[in-house]
């Protein structure tokens, strides 16, 4: 099992069974607003790691980003497996 479906287990989880001390539990319950909000900080703070913050940080901040995307996708009932169906297709489509 790869760490993105280790990960995406663990937001399932908590996702069914929230608890008070869990960032993860506490952000899906905040609802989807909140989620995307943390998507878009994310996103911004890729773009200025990019720009001069070196390669560790923009590391650590697509890792940011990709757990709050898979917090967003695991929110719908959806998972990685649907992301990377819709690579495979774009790649098939060439």
């Amino acid at each position: 099992m790869t760490i993105i479906l280790e990960l995406e287990s663990t937001l399932q989880d908590r996702l069914r069974h929230p608890t008070p001390d869990s960032y993860t539990a506490r952000l899906l319950a905040a609802g989807e607003d909140e989620i995307v909000k943390k998507i878009g900080e994310e996103a911004v703070e890729i773009i200025l790691a990019a720009k001069g913050q070196g390669d560790a940080r923009l590391i650590e901040e697509s890792a940011d980003l990709v757990y709050h995307l898979l917090v967003l996708l695991v929110s719908r009932g959806l998972g990685w497996a649907d992301v990377e169906t819709e690579l495979a297709r774009r790649q098939s489509g060439r």
